[in-house]
């Protein structure tokens, strides 16, 4: 059949009867019985009831009022749910029952090049997917206008309404081409409204761009290049064995082979040396895929020629180098970036102290003795702890949340070593030894009536568990009375106080990411290491467990780690040029916000199209438990606290009974696990509400040079936080995080083989002659 003559560009294609039967309630059935909680639900149902009985009488007034009405039932869902759930009303109630003919006919039109505009009566976050399946471009269907993301309820113009009685019967067909006038005629509107509301079938996003604006008199128009930067430069990298550092180094190699020589400062652990630690790397992690694939078997060539093993412990003086080795790099050093440190929010207050303050002076004392190095050190944003507001890019020395007078880091550094000290020499008192006795010989299992060396031995497991555990509730208690969250954001601030008292005048740039999660593109797509960030809060989110804690408002900073690495190669090129400022904040609260009950609700979508596609009766009820926001009192009230409570009162009325364990024991453990769980994440999801300011960043990214702008420009604003959650982050913690959660093991990887060709001997790495066996 010949297309029909017509002005516009596009050739318009009705869905309706031509590739499907396509109804109105259904979908918006559909879209109710998925709301996010049970109340809305059932009121959203019945709302639909009621409509499926007053729709004809509607239908037969007036078809355009009557279309508004029937939508207006989707006011108060949020378009993170209508884009999920028509993806998925596509997916399992649509894609089935396609008419072949139709689609046959419909890909003829697309494959001859015509500009095909899907037309539907359906929303568009329907025919959104149903177009793409096509290979459609455009799309005109019915449109939901959004406030802040959430459905007002009101249909924008023009409304596609449903085709008449007679229209099914004389439109009946596979072909499905309609003239712009006679569409305009069948829907009471004008060509011209209805070209105007042709959109793209892909999701789009606002732009967010922001004007960079300089107040001072500082020269800011000298370009920078990040490779002529990097070119022959020498770098120390320390933390190569951490997320970040990982990622930092992988991608510097394969965007800047140009490098001099890397420097990988890695610690000895026990009996096992730093060149084998890197070698178990590079054989065994997923981040060095990428530079696999680009080398092949020439990867351990490539890497003997840009990296250098070296054995050393950030912790000591000296980085516990060799004196020799540490003279050589103090003469060519470039460049020092510390990505090392304790992530644990409330570790043993020594693991903190060591990782966290002291590494950092013993680094800013190696860069003083250096002829030219610079620093780059990774802090992170919540340094600022708890405070509510805008986090300015500014170290202060004096800096406390709660505005302690007369604050010296310097004093306080000190202080925290004298409790380490006094609290360890307690620990081998007598009061704190007779203590520790009396529990071994208590204790009701193999330690019981022990005496002699083996008794010792027990009272010195347990003084070993007593100092810890001293030591950890010493910090937390010491961060509170300061105005920080936890031991990790006093050690992290504390050595920014430092570094910026102490470090005045070396070129030193602080970093401060917020929460950095899985990647978007670098080394690869949905990128993931570890359980220290959000994986164990997401992951309880994907259970039964429904109701968060949480203000709504609050803005949940996270980051990707490419991004974040992006930044580092930023601001270690201005650090390098002498042109970087003393700190830089890598976060998103302000470029491109996503507060907690999108955050939560995206989690929960997340996990739904997981479930979706399983079977089974388990995976059917979890995605119909999505996780709402609540109050701390309703949580207290309806969640975890109140069903412990629950299980407290049934064991204490099953205590007398000759039971050989509590009722509900494993219940109860799960229980508190959640409570702590939760205790440990209030500061970020509930508490102190935090912007942090990311503009020095993007003042380096707007002074690349244009042809460097792509590859090593920094850009948060476009992050399409829907894709971002529900096809990258969660799907990565699933794969990297979630197995190592629920103690399982990752998916099982085939050795990578770097043998060098031609069977030549191992490569040989560092000064110290170190081997590189790969396997």
């Amino acid at each position: 059949m010949a297309q029909p003559q017509s002005n516009s560009r596009y050739v318009f294609w009705r869905a309706e009867g031509s590739l499907l039967e396509l109804t109105t309630v259904r979908p918006i059935a559909f879209f109710t019985w998925n709301a996010q909680t049970f109340a809305a639900r059932w009121v959203r149902r019945g709302a639909v009831l009621l409509m499926a009985v007053l729709r004809p009488f509607l239908y037969a007034l007036n078809r355009t009022f009557a279309t508004r009405v029937v939508y207006s039932i989707l006011r108060g869902i949020s378009r993170d749910r209508l884009d999920l759930l028509g993806e998925e009303y596509f997916q399992y109630k649509l894609k089935p029952y396609l008419k072949p003919d139709g689609v046959s006919r419909l890909q003829e039109l697309v494959s001859s090049g015509a500009e095909i505009v899907l037309v539907s009566q359906g929303l568009e976050q329907v025919m959104r997917p149903l177009a793409q399946h096509l290979g459609v471009k455009w799309i005109l269907a019915n449109r939901m206008d959004f406030r802040d993301g959430i459905s007002t309820g009101r249909l924008l113009e023009p409304v596609i309404r449903p085709r008449g009685v007679f229209a099914r019967v004389s439109s009946a067909g596979i072909d499905g081409t309609r003239s712009i006038e006679k569409l305009a005629h069948d829907l009471g509107s004008t060509p011209g409204a209805l070209e105007a509301a042709v959109v793209k079938a892909e999701r789009t996003l606002p732009s967010l761009a922001r004007p960079i604006v300089h107040f001072d008199n500082q020269p800011h128009g000298v370009q920078l290049s990040v490779r002529a930067a990097f070119r022959g430069k020498h770098i120390l990298l320390i933390g190569v064995t951490g997320f970040i550092g990982k990622v930092w180094l992988v991608n510097t190699l394969l965007d800047l082979p140009e490098v001099g020589r890397i420097y990988l400062l890695i610690r000895r652990q026990k009996s096992n040396p730093a060149h084998s630690r890197f070698e178990r790397l590079i054989e065994q992690s997923p981040v060095f895929d990428p530079l696999y694939e680009k080398y092949g078997p020439k990867l351990a060539e490539f890497l003997e020629d840009r990296i250098q093993v070296i054995e050393g412990d950030v912790t000591q003086p000296g980085l516990g180098l060799d004196s020799e080795l540490a003279e050589s790099l103090k003469g060519n050093l470039d460049l020092i970036v510390n990505s090392s440190g304790l992530t644990d929010f409330n570790p043993d207050l020594r693991d903190a102290l060591s990782s966290n303050v002291d590494a950092a002076m013993h680094v800013l004392e190696f860069i003083r003795q250096c002829d030219h190095a610079g620093l780059v050190h990774l802090s992170t944003c919540y340094a600022a702890g708890t405070r509510d507001g805008r986090v300015s890019e500014h170290a202060r020395t004096d800096y406390t949340p709660a505005g302690v007078a007369n604050f010296d880091p310097e004093r306080e550094w000190q202080q925290l070593n004298r409790l380490v000290e006094e609290t360890t020499q307690r620990a081998e008192g007598p009061e704190v030894t007779q203590e520790l006795r009396q529990q071994a010989m208590l204790k009701e299992h193999a330690a019981k009536d022990l005496h002699g060396p083996a008794l010792e031995n027990q009272v010195r497991k347990n003084r070993v568990r007593w100092l810890r555990n001293e030591l950890t509730e010493a910090g937390k208690r010491r961060a509170n009375e300061l105005g920080w969250p936890n031991t990790y954001t006093l050690t992290k601030s504390l050595a920014e106080s430092l570094l910026a008292k102490n470090g005045a005048g070396l070129p030193i740039a602080i970093v401060r990411p917020s929460i950095v999660e899985s990647s978007t593109a670098q080394p690869f797509r949905g990128w993931n290491e570890g359980i220290n960030t959000s994986a164990s809060l997401s992951y309880l989110l994907g259970t039964f467990f429904r109701q968060l804690p949480t203000n709504e408002r609050k803005r949940l900073d996270v980051i990707p780690v490419d991004a974040v690495c992006r930044g580092m190669t930023l601001i270690a090129a201005a650090v390098m040029e002498r042109r970087n400022d003393q700190v830089y904040q890598l976060a998103t609260s302000v470029t491109n916000p996503c507060d907690m009950r999108r955050s939560i609700e995206l989690t929960s979508l997340a996990h739904r199209k997981h479930y979706r596609a399983q079977e089974g009766m388990e995976y059917w009820l979890r995605l119909r438990f999505d996780a709402i926001p609540v109050s701390k009192e309703r949580y207290n009230r309806m969640s975890a606290p109140a069903q412990r409570a629950i299980i407290k009162s049934i064991q204490r009325v099953a205590a007398p009974l000759p039971l050989k364990k509590a009722p509900l024991a494993r219940a109860d453990r799960n229980l508190e696990k959640v409570e702590k769980l939760i205790g440990l994440f209030e500061p970020f999801i509930l508490l102190n509400e935090h912007d942090f300011v990311a503009d020095n960043v993007e003042k380096l990214s707007y002074l690349l040079v244009p042809e460097e702008r792509e590859l090593f420009g920094y850009n948060t604003s476009t992050l399409d936080w829907w894709d971002y959650w529900i096809n990258i982050h969660i799907p990565a913690l699933r794969k990297w995080t979630y197995p190592l959660i629920e103690g399982r093991p990752l998916e099982a990887r085939p050795p990578r083989n770097l043998q060098p060709a031609n069977g030549a001997e191992p490569v040989k790495a560092g000064t110290n002659g170190a081997t590189w066996r790969f396997s």
